[in-house]
């Protein structure tokens, strides 16, 4: 391992630019008020601007500063429920069409928002390929893959020399095939986003944290960046990242990291066995692996890490050792950047959607799956503020709750995905 890496994100570098976001200077009243610019909170965003809302969106930090600029930009289209009666289980019979319906159709809509509005953010739809880390894993993914093909997936299953060929990989032997899915440029699509909505009278506010939350006269009044915003209706995008600002909110949801490295430009003999069609990959374990070629030659390389107890990140060392075995072909001082991002995981692996008091929605907790996910919340948040049947809506409009033994979990992390690895490194052998 090289000791020229950065804790940049690789996006930073290879998104086009944009100029520094500038804070809430003055007080400010508009009709919604959006806190989080992310993939959520921008969608909704432009949607609401379209129709003729006056939006403000605030963030604590910039544009893309939270998971939408440090994801793995991959475009999976499903939901993590392992089968489809997971998700009926979840969400009963109604929701369970609806949610089957959409998430499928994730990938193409996001695609579709890319095309519209011409967002230059290295959009491809290659397909995506889960490989199996050991034969009870494979019998498992194909049954459940199987089951979802009635709903129109469109799985594939590929064995043997396919799998090494469209991998690179010598360590699966099979696999299975997303036709639909792909890859983005997260921070590049997100930046897309802001200019979109910012070109239809969208104002974004970086650097203006949200601290303060209260209902006052039939309107919500905030405090961001130490100024007074009055709106009608608030929605809350905050995701890994949300706080204490609404009870309850934070501790619905449970926070992991998801940890990155990225190569430098690698020569053709380092380049040329891995994922060759352009595909994207991730794998079975319960410490999942997933990663990406750039098209500048360089390979994005990602999965599960944890927070230090002095608020670091965890887990880098085991990434280097997974990808020796994964491509051995790329050589250890190839690799430049490394840096990680906050998702939330939801108690029944559904995203969560709430109305908890009169003008205030929040969606949150995609499950690893934000990148399209995410971008389907943030429409449906428009639709719903601009006035939507909540029984028309595709999620189920849910009280908060808190996640058991979320407290345990969060401290607990470390330790736990210690022995998950142990468990999945036995099962690979």
């Amino acid at each position: 391992m090289t000791d020229l890496i950065s804790d940049k994100a690789l996006w930073q570098v290879t998104a086009p630019d944009r100029a520094p976001g500038t804070p809430l200077e003055q007080d400010l009243s508009c009709d919604v008020a959006v806190v989080g610019a992310g993939f959520t909170g921008l969608r909704a965003a432009l949607a609401l601007a379209e129709a003729g809302s006056a939006v403000a969106v605030f963030d604590a930090g910039d544009v893309g500063y939270g998971a939408a600029g440090r994801s793995g930009g991959q475009v999976n289209p499903m939901l993590p429920a392992p089968r489809p009666e997971d998700l009926r289980r979840a969400v009963g019979n109604t929701y369970f069409e609806r949610l089957a319906k959409i998430s499928l159709g994730s990938a193409k809509e996001l695609f579709d928002l890319v095309q519209r509005y011409e967002i230059n953010c290295d959009a491809r739809q290659h397909g995506w390929l889960r490989v199996d880390h050991c034969p009870a894993a494979r019998d498992q993914a194909r049954s459940a893959a199987r089951a979802w093909n009635e709903f129109g997936a469109g799985f594939e299953f590929l064995d043997g020399d396919e799998v090494h060929s469209l991998t690179g990989s010598p360590a699966y032997r099979s696999a299975t095939l997303s036709p639909k899915g792909g890859a983005v440029q997260p921070l590049a699509l997100v930046r897309g986003l802001a200019r979109a909505a910012e070109k239809r009278g969208v104002k974004v506010y970086a650097r203006s944290a949200v601290t303060g939350l209260e209902r006052v006269d039939q309107r919500w009044t905030m405090t961001a960046a130490g100024q007074r915003v009055t709106a009608d209706r608030v929605l809350l995008a905050t995701n890994g990242y949300t706080d204490g600002l609404f009870a309850g909110l934070k501790r619905s949801v449970l926070p992991l990291t998801s940890l990155q490295i990225a190569t430098e430009p690698l020569s053709d003999e380092e380049i040329a066995p891995i994922l060759p069609g352009g595909h994207t990959i991730s794998d079975t374990r319960r410490m999942i692996m997933y990663a990406r070629r750039e098209p500048d030659r360089r390979l994005v390389f990602g999965g599960m890490g944890y927070r230090t107890p002095l608020g670091g990140k965890g887990g880098f060392r085991w990434l280097f050792r997974d990808v020796k075995r994964i491509f051995p072909s790329v050589r250890p001082e190839s690799w430049r950047f490394r840096w990680g991002g906050q998702l939330a995981i939801t108690e029944d692996r559904v995203p969560h959607f709430h109305e908890p008091a009169p003008g205030l929605l929040a969606g949150l907790g995609y499950n690893g799956r934000g990148v399209a996910m995410s971008l389907v919340m943030g429409r449906v948040l428009a639709e719903r503020t601009l006035g939507a049947d909540p029984a028309s809506l595709p999620f189920p409009v849910t009280p908060i709750q808190r996640m058991r033994f979320r407290n345990t979990q969060v401290a607990g992390a470390g330790a736990a995905m210690s022995f998950l690895r142990l468990r999945d490194s036995l099962e690979f052998r």
